[in-house]
């Protein structure tokens, strides 16, 4: 006869099988919804969209699965524990630089996004491949989408952890990008119906398909580091049929897949993929110049993707399309040009196909003003660049940003380029210094901006005082 203690031990060890169990069916469960969720476009239920009813069954699910993993029937502060834990005999609180900004629960795995903000890698990803090319808290455009283990940050919460009794679930593979045989086989179907033997309907269908495939499924978008040779196949479609149905939907592949960022360096080495996104800058529809920008953006988080990028030509008909696009397809140029810009070679082009006209113009017209005076503080760097801001009445125009003061972050830009402008060309310090007597605007950007900008306006008026004394002096002989 089994004694009483081991009894219950294997009780113990059922139910925490069958719990375990459960919790995993819960999170494949909320897995789905959530990359349905994500993948719907808005278009309704009723529309082929998720509907409402999505949300609230992921809103039951995550609260199932919180009873089973933490516990229940206390008043509900064990069931969410996202600001608080339970260690040894009563609750204490999460330290906030703990908690991911998205999810408000503890990171698991922190990683840095390029803004400098931290957050736990599976929901700033899902933020990214959802097509977000800003940071969540500050709304800054994103100069890459590398996200950067927080090393010192998950250190800390792994020890805090251990002195409080905690113990946090393990990672899930399914972040980690996972290949599924399911996957490759699917994969591996759609490439079939590709080839030269399928009739010219199925190959249609197959690229749709594959579309489609790549903007909902995470993993799936992972097969192609396993068949790189893949890409050359199915661009090979084109050879045949230059729809511009086609090419939009090989464009968007291309995009979805160089949101996996393994896939980068494959995609960016293909002979093929860049001269192709850039053909559809010129001559695809609207929709695929918006996407061809965004993948070139993607694209581009890698310096040597940069450099191949820029001396393939994608700077003239990217700035075309920050000229004509719709608001969609100017912020994916914008990015997509910014991200450029950070190879010094890449500059010299953006300045020569045109780039500072259409940025003074738009900010002119008050269009994407954050977007393109942070490519114009880029550019600052670049004499020739400064010199074109200047002709093109770049003075008066930054100067009634910072008195705008509707963007701390687009004020500083302003400042940063109104200080090149005045260390390179004496004529616009005297312009700058006009206004100053008039408005006052770089003392009061002196004292109210951000550091940067209060040094940059600094230097702009140490260096009007300086050319004022050797005015002074020159009359006074």
């Amino acid at each position: 006869m089994a004694k009483p203690g081991a009894a219950a031990a294997a009780a113990r060890a059922a139910a925490a099988a069958e719990a375990a169990a459960a919790a995993e069916r819960l999170k494949r469960e909320l897995r789905r919804l959530v990359m349905a969720i994500a993948a719907d476009d808005g278009a309704g239920a009723g529309a082929g969209g998720v509907g409402a009813e999505a949300f609230d069954e992921a809103e039951r699910a995550l609260a199932r699965l919180r009873e089973l993993r933490f516990g229940g029937g206390n008043g509900g502060s064990r069931g969410t524990r996202s600001r608080e834990e339970e260690g040894g005999g009563g609750h204490v609180a999460v330290p906030e630089h703990f908690l991911c900004p998205i999810s408000s629960e503890i990171m698991r795995d922190p990683v840095v996004l390029a803004s400098g903000q931290t957050y736990d890698r599976a929901f700033i990803q899902e933020w990214l491949n959802s097509g977000n090319r800003t940071c969540p808290q500050t709304q800054q455009v994103l100069s890459n989408t590398v996200l950067t283990p927080n090393h010192l940050v998950r250190s800390m919460i792994s020890q805090w952890c251990v002195d409080h009794g905690i113990s946090l679930p393990p990672l899930d593979n399914q972040y980690e990008g996972l290949v599924t045989r399911n996957d490759r086989e699917e994969f591996n179907r759609l490439l079939d119906r590709i080839s030269p033997s399928s009739t010219a309907v199925d190959k249609r269908q197959a690229i749709r398909d594959l579309r489609l495939l790549t903007k909902r499924n995470r993993s799936f978008r992972a097969v192609i580091g396993e068949k790189p040779d893949s890409i050359s196949q199915l661009l090979s479609a084109l050879s045949e049929n230059r729809s511009p149905e086609v090419i939009e939907d090989i464009v968007t592949t291309i995009l979805n897949l160089s949101i996996h960022d393994s896939n980068k360096k494959i995609l960016g080495e293909n002979p093929n993929v860049i001269p192709m996104l850039i053909d559809a800058l010129y001559s695809g529809t609207m929709e695929a110049r918006s996407n061809s920008a965004a993948a070139l953006f993607t694209l581009s988080a890698l310096d040597s993707n940069k450099l191949r990028i820029g001396e393939l030509g994608a700077m003239r008909p990217l700035v075309d399309l920050l000229e004509d696009g719709t608001l969609t397809a100017k912020k994916d140029a914008a990015s997509a040009i910014f991200n450029l810009c950070m190879a010094h070679e890449n500059k010299a082009r953006a300045v020569r196909e045109g780039l500072i006209d259409v940025a003074v113009r738009s900010i002119t017209d008050r269009t994407l003003v954050d977007e393109l005076l942070a490519i114009l503080a880029l550019l600052s760097s670049d004499r020739e660049a400064v010199e074109e801001i200047g002709e093109a009445g770049g003075v008066p125009l930054l100067l009634g940003i910072v008195r705008e003061n509707s963007c701390k972050r687009s004020t500083e830009n302003a400042a940063v380029v109104l200080f090149s402008m005045c260390m390179y060309d004496r004529s616009k310090l005297k312009e700058v210094g006009e206004d100053e007597n008039l408005n006052g605007t770089l003392a009061w950007l002196a004292q109210n901006g951000t550091s940067r900008a209060r040094r940059k306006a600094a230097g702009i008026l140490e260096k009007l005082k300086k050319a004022m004394n050797m005015n002074n002096t020159h009359y006074s002989c």
